[in-house]
């Protein structure tokens, strides 16, 4: 039977699923976004490469984005998301393996393929808006996203459980609990029916790539995700090694990037809604706004209650800026454009949130909590720049 026409008569059930494959998904990114700086302290003799293993990882998804779009492009989306599934289970197990031996490169190496692995799966929200067309399409892709509410208590969770599973080798165990993860959610992946990749879809080549990207539309929604992602980035990786710094026992530091993850994907069930009632631009300009609170917030003290109000501005601002650009490129894109646009906006997304994720662990190792928040400022500075420059070609494309 063809995948399309299930996926045509059928567009909320698919997007349950791929809420359910996003829940899944995101469980093991928070779990890692939880320990994987901890394990590269423990596992490097130079302190200030804790967060390498984090950025390899982002680094990986950032240059895997683009071939995993072509692929899924080819051979559709459900074949691509398992092939991420596999590979990020070999990421994990090569993970234990590491630890277990202490090997700090070797955990580095598996971060790639997990780096690979994320690549595919973010693109859960794209197949959400190819399977559900028209005033639902901003909707699935909120609630596909909305699955990172199961991740947010599942995720650090999941890391405290195991935090000691293995004998000699701590955080070992939380791996081992992302090789399960991956195959839930390969085994979730049966059950979903996508649309094919079409003769049309394939043939038609729609704009060229350089008359897109000058257009303030795709400008102002990849800066919107991206420096999003990046912030949140940056911030979200440096928690746990600030915290653990200030004296705080992993089990606060967990607990705070449990209540950011809530903050990021709760609001997710209705941020749709919000994007149809206000307009996706006052929602990025909402979403800017939280991610400077944030900002004033965590310059102000370092309490358990400091470090949670800002992380949890910080994951409100990051969903109405992610969830605003992906929706904003989503309406915007035209017939054969969708797979190329989507993995020149990944690349680039994950571009920025691989140098978020390198540079925190220095940053915080050279200037401490202080010098990470305040490395907010600029690039915020830069997106509500965009927005206002978008708002101005609207009124221009208005007044004609």
């Amino acid at each position: 039977m063809s995948q399309t026409k299930p996926a045509a008569v059928f567009p909320r059930r698919n997007v349950s699923i791929l809420a359910v494959c996003q829940a899944f998904s995101m469980s093991g990114t928070v779990l890692i976004a939880t320990v994987a700086a901890l394990v590269g302290q423990i596992l490097s003799v130079d302190k200030s490469l804790a967060t390498l293993p984090l950025a390899v990882m982002f680094i990986a998804t950032m240059f895997a984005t683009i071939p995993a779009s072509l692929l899924m492009g080819r051979i559709g989306w459900r074949a691509g998301f398992m092939l991420g599934q596999t590979i990020g289970s070999g990421g994990a197990l090569l993970s234990i393996l590491s630890i277990v031996n202490n090997d700090f490169w070797l955990f580095t190496m598996a971060s790639v393929l997990i780096g690979v692995h994320n690549a595919f799966y973010q693109f859960f929200r794209f197949a959400a808006a190819d399977t559900a067309k028209g005033k639902f399409q901003a909707k699935a892709i909120s609630l596909v996203l909305a699955g990172g509410v199961f991740a947010a208590v599942a995720g650090p969770q999941l890391g405290k459980w195991t935090i000691d599973f293995f004998d000699q080798a701590l955080f070992a165990g939380g791996y081992l609990a992302i090789v399960v993860i991956n195959i839930l959610t390969f085994v979730a992946l049966i059950f979903v029916r996508l649309p094919s990749p079409d003769a049309v879809t394939l043939s038609a080549k729609g704009r060229p790539l350089k008359e897109i990207l000058v257009e303030p539309v795709f400008v102002t929604a990849i800066v919107s995700a991206t420096v999003g992602y990046v912030i949140m980035t940056l911030v979200m990786t440096a928690t746990p090694l600030a915290m653990k710094s200030s004296g705080y026992h992993f089990n606060q530091s967990a607990t705070v990037i449990q209540w950011h993850v809530l903050a990021m994907f709760l609001p997710s069930f209705f941020t749709g809604t919000l994007i149809t009632r206000f307009g996706v631009v006052h929602i990025i300009i909402a979403g800017i706004l939280l991610e400077t609170l944030s900002m004033f917030i965590a310059l102000s003290g370092m309490s358990v209650l400091h470090f949670s109000f800002a992380l949890i501005a910080l994951g409100l601002g990051w969903n109405f800026m992610f969830l605003g650009g992906t929706s904003l490129l989503a309406e915007s894109i035209r017939p054969g454009e969708r797979t190329k646009i989507q993995a020149v906006n990944d690349f680039l997304v994950f571009g920025g949130v691989a140098f978020a994720g390198l540079s925190s662990g220095a940053l915080n190792n050279a200037f401490g909590w202080a010098g990470v928040t305040a490395a907010m400022s600029l690039p915020l500075l830069i997106a509500f720049m965009v927005v206002v420059w978008y708002l101005l070609h609207l009124k221009r494309l208005k007044s004609v």
